[in-house]
């Protein structure tokens, strides 16, 4: 499509475009890519100081900017199509789905498929070959199911929840509407609970639920696991990377992010809005405030105030950490200094 078309399509978004400048500036746009790999028929962005260099030598005839004059007007001078925005990654995604829609299945339940009679289904639902659907479960309309998903007894899902291939969705589960489970993600499986004896392990019974709010994204191959009593709970809009695993009984608050090999023990309570990075550690029963950030590997063993930023293991501040990690660069040499001040006072 042409640029003008999609400057009016992502709409009130743009703050500016050189359209207003330069309407005979206006090329052909068959799709987008990264700024660096950018082709002269692809739209892409610049998002912040590290990546305004590659204005300079991007082949793209259409760009998605920061307010910023300077790239603007440089914009300009090399021919380049633009459009101004606060915020261009987020512009960016818009504009990605004018381009891509994901797999959307007709609806329609395939012959291979085992649902239960009293299964309940709402319309336009699609269910894919081999799905299980057991006794009780509650299918929402306009729901996906793909190929070898199984849902145990008094399962529910919502409007317009997708699972995709082979997740696994344990017995009263209830999942919200627009939802998204990924391949291979486990919900609602037994947390880990035994009690020590002196015999040995004696497991308690896992008689709890697993909780999916509205919008909840969970990715490839994570775990949610039900506690033996009560819920484990996730908050609405929160996404969930893949290879994460949440204990039975934790609390995640709304729109968190939760990167991927992330583990929490059971118990955690993590407030709303928080980010917790790439492999952090999160040990049972702590509490993680509202907006908090767990920057990356970083093993918590106590709570986290609201907004506060951590690192390490343990986790500390991270304007701490960093003080720290600085002089751990510098031990070498003052462990020699120590050891020298040593022999002159001998």
């Amino acid at each position: 499509m042409k640029f003008s078309e999609i400057v009016e399509q992502l709409g009130s978004s743009v703050r500016d475009s050189s359209l207003s400048a330069s309407p005979e500036v206006n090329p052909e746009v068959s799709g987008v890519a990264a700024i660096e790999e950018a082709t002269a028929e692809l739209l892409a962005h610049i998002q912040g100081d590290k990546f305004a260099s590659y204005l300079d030598t991007t082949a793209a005839k259409a760009l998605i900017l920061p307010i910023d004059a300077a790239l603007q007007a440089k914009a300009t001078e090399r021919g380049i199509a633009w459009m101004a925005t606060e915020e261009p990654r987020l512009l960016f995604a818009r504009a990605i789905a004018l381009f891509y829609q994901p797999d959307s299945p007709e609806a329609e339940i395939d012959s291979t498929a085992v649902i239960h009679p009293t299964a309940e289904i709402g319309k336009d639902v699609y269910i894919g070959p081999y799905v299980v659907v057991r006794a009780g479960t509650k299918i929402g309309d306009r729901v996906s199911i793909h190929a070898h998903t199984v849902l145990y007894p008094n399962v529910e899902i919502g409007d317009r929840t997708v699972l995709h291939a082979n997740c696994t969705i344990h017995e009263r589960t209830r999942i919200g509407a627009d939802c998204v489970i990924h391949s291979g993600a486990i919900v609602g499986g037994e947390g880990f609970g035994f009690v020590p004896t002196a015999t040995g392990w004696f497991k308690m019974p896992q008689s709890g639920y697993v909780v999916l709010e509205d919008s909840v994204e969970v990715g490839g191959n994570s775990t949610i696991d039900r506690p033996s009593v009560g819920e484990t709970r996730i908050g609405r809009n929160t996404k969930i990377d893949n290879l994460v695993q949440i204990g039975h009984g934790c609390q995640i608050g709304q729109s968190c992010a939760i990167a991927g090999q992330v583990g929490l023990a059971g118990g955690v309570k993590v407030g709303n809005g928080v980010i917790l990075a790439g492999q952090v550690g999160i040990v049972d029963h702590v509490e993680i405030g509202d907006r908090a950030i767990a920057t990356a590997k970083a093993g918590v063993h106590s709570n986290v105030a609201a907004g506060a930023v951590v690192t390490g293991v343990p986790a500390i501040p991270h304007a701490v950490f960093v003080k720290a990690a600085a002089i751990y660069k510098r031990l070498p040499e003052m462990y020699k200094t120590l050891r020298q001040l040593q022999k002159l006072l001998h």
